[in-house]
């Protein structure tokens, strides 16, 4: 009788921390740049919460397509860990600046949404990590003793 290994089944993207993290850091990230648009504040303050809105998604749309798998000759955790802490640097940049003069209350908001995204995006850089130390390769599956193979 031969075993049966039963297959993996993989939990949807959107279900998992990794996509909870995302999906908040997006909504944040959002509410940030709808909050800077509206307290018309610099045009940079804008320019760099859209263009990470635009790169969530971009990531989020390859984890929920699953592309990453389709696209090996690529190292997308690495890509996802630099993209966390370039956004990490410019949300600090983006909220201090936006906190430190006396500006409108809309503006205020804003800074404190791009904050609160910089940490979001710590805990997510931190996820990926712990993920690649501590699953390189896939799912480890250990295989019974009696079909390992020896090598003399």
């Amino acid at each position: 009788m031969a075993n049966v290994q039963p297959k993996i089944k993989h939990r949807p993207f959107c279900f998992s921390v990794k996509g909870h993290v995302k999906m908040l850091r997006l909504a944040l990230t959002v509410t940030s740049m709808t909050l800077f648009i509206i307290a018309e504040a610099p045009e940079p303050y804008i320019v760099i919460t859209g263009f990470e809105v635009t790169v969530i998604l971009f990531f989020i749309l390859l984890y929920i397509l699953r592309l990453d798998r389709l696209m090996k000759w690529l190292f997308w955790p690495l890509l996802d860990i630099i993209n966390s802490m370039v956004t990490t640097v410019f949300m600090l940049i983006v909220s201090v600046l936006a906190l430190i003069p006396e500006t409108t209350p809309l503006t205020v908001g804003g800074g404190v949404f791009a904050l609160v995204t910089a940490v979001c995006c710590l805990a997510d850089g931190a996820l990926i990590y712990r993920k690649l130390l501590f699953n390189p390769s896939g799912p480890y599956q250990k295989k019974p003793v009696h079909e390992r193979k020896v090598v003399l």
